[in-house]
């Protein structure tokens, strides 16, 4: 089971509202595609990379756009964590998130 946190939900939100300011096409295109390749994880958990960042072989991420998306194995689900911007300073927040 994928689950998505509230902080992960917020980002998507975010992330949506930034786009739509330009394009509400393109808003939707860019959640739809990143809610789908989260489809995948219930079968391929392990598709991510671990996050280099970070010394826990269970939170990794995948590259969707120029997104992090950040997500944690957990035993019987997957958490999405975060959701960032590769440009942003990736340990202040998840640090700020994870408080």
């Amino acid at each position: 089971m994928v689950r998505w946190t509230k902080p992960a939900k917020r980002d998507l939100k975010k992330i949506h509202d930034y786009i739509a300011e330009d394009s509400t096409y393109y808003a939707k295109k860019v959640v739809q595609d990143i809610i789908s390749k989260t489809e995948y994880l219930k079968n391929f958990p392990g598709m991510g990379r671990p996050v280099p960042e970070l010394s826990e072989p269970n939170v990794r991420e995948l590259i969707i756009y120029s997104y992090r998306l950040i997500y944690e194995i957990k035993e019987k689900q997957i958490d999405i964590l975060i959701i960032i911007h590769g440009k942003r300073d990736f340990p202040e927040v998840y640090q700020k998130k994870n408080r």
